[in-house]
Order: C-alpha cells, then sequence, then structure tokens
C-alpha cells in the first residue's frame, strides 16, 4: 500500500531574487579619499556590506583605475544626502598609487 501527496504549497518552487544595478557618477572634488577607500555623498541610501565597483580617474595620468570595495557606512537622510563610506578590497599597487595621487591633489 503506498499513498503520494502532490506538493501545493510552493515551499519548493524556485526563488526568484532581482537585484537593481546602481550606477552613480561623482564629481572628484566630491569624494573623500581615505587611506582604503573612500567618503562620497549621495542622494539615494546604498546598504552596508554591499559590494561596489569604482573606476577612479588619477589627475597625473588621465589612467583609469577599476577598484572592487564594500559599502560600511552610509548615514544621512533624505534632506541633507547620505555620506557612503567604501572600503577598497585586494588593491594592487597602482589602484594604492592612484587613490595617493587623487588625495595628494584634494590636499593642494
Amino acid at each position: 500500500m503506498s499513498s503520494s501527496k502532490l506538493d501545493t504549497s510552493g515551499a519548493f518552487n524556485p526563488v526568484k531574487i532581482q537585484l537593481s544595478e546602481t550606477q552613480l557618477s561623482i564629481p572628484t572634488a566630491d569624494i573623500r579619499v581615505r587611506k582604503s577607500g573612500i567618503e562620497f555623498l549621495s542622494v539615494k541610501p546604498v546598504p552596508i556590506w554591499t559590494e561596489m565597483t569604482v573606476d577612479l580617474y588619477s589627475p597625473e595620468t588621465s589612467r583609469k583605475v577599476h577598484c572592487t570595495g564594500v559599502v560600511v557606512g552610509c548615514t544621512g537622510n533624505r534632506h541633507t544626502g547620505f555620506l557612503v563610506s567604501i572600503i577598497f578590497m585586494n588593491l594592487s599597487r597602482q589602484s594604492q598609487h592612484c587613490l595617493e595621487e587623487l588625495d595628494r591633489a584634494q590636499s593642494v
């Protein structure tokens, strides 16, 4: 004797996840360079632990440097804006040099 029951609960259906791609274009003057990352003001909040890719442009060489980082802080509100802090991961020497150039350019 055997019996079977068809599962109609939906518990075993595949889960659909949609991620919205956000692209920000921020002027160099609005970015604060930190030791291993950057801070900037955004009109939209960015969730903490979001992985982001950032293209930085060196003012001296005009080369694009591609960095990957993680959002470690996002404070503020919709009226004053959100201060987003990103820490870069696995920076190459070239990328670190570009950050130092940006920091020097801002200090002048």
